[in-house]
């Protein structure tokens, strides 16, 4: 039963990873062939406005995601699947919104170390069968914590 939750999560792990790939490059089709438009400039009020909404979703969306396993505490093979599929959607869904915003904004290189950060918690929600094991594991009360 493990390991068809682990290949589940695995499909949905590189599935993000696809989907990322497919919108950055249906963004630079569409900025190279000049279809988007005129890039917005991100000192413009919309610019602000779409870097901070970028920077929030990220802000909150990563350590809420990365963490949520240990707030839900799952223990059946079923309610762990459901917890780590939102950790891997709630950080890896922040890889295409920024490589969007990144080219909605004319290549604006901070937006590209923002999908960098979310890239690399995203390689934190790999799903694996040791980790599904140390996470479902009760934890124990004699042991020491420091």
């Amino acid at each position: 039963m493990e390991e068809k939750v682990i290949r589940h999560l695995n499909w949905l792990y590189y599935g993000v990873m696809a989907l990322t790939l497919v919108v950055l490059g249906v963004m630079y089709y569409l900025t190279s062939k000049g279809i988007l438009g005129e890039p917005t400039d991100p000192m413009s009020g919309p610019g602000k406005m779409l870097q901070f909404a970028a920077i929030i979703v990220a802000l909150i969306g990563i350590p809420i995601g990365l963490y949520f396993i240990k707030w839900q505490k799952p223990k059946t093979p079923e309610a762990y699947e459901g917890a780590a599929a939102y950790r891997i959607l709630a950080v890896g869904l922040n890889m295409p919104l920024d490589i969007m915003v990144y080219f909605i904004l004319g290549a604006y290189r901070p937006m590209m170390w923002l999908t960098a950060m979310a890239a690399i918690a995203w390689y934190f929600t790999k799903p694996t069968l040791g980790k599904m094991e140390a996470e479902m594991k009760p934890k124990d009360p004699n042991a020491e914590d420091y």
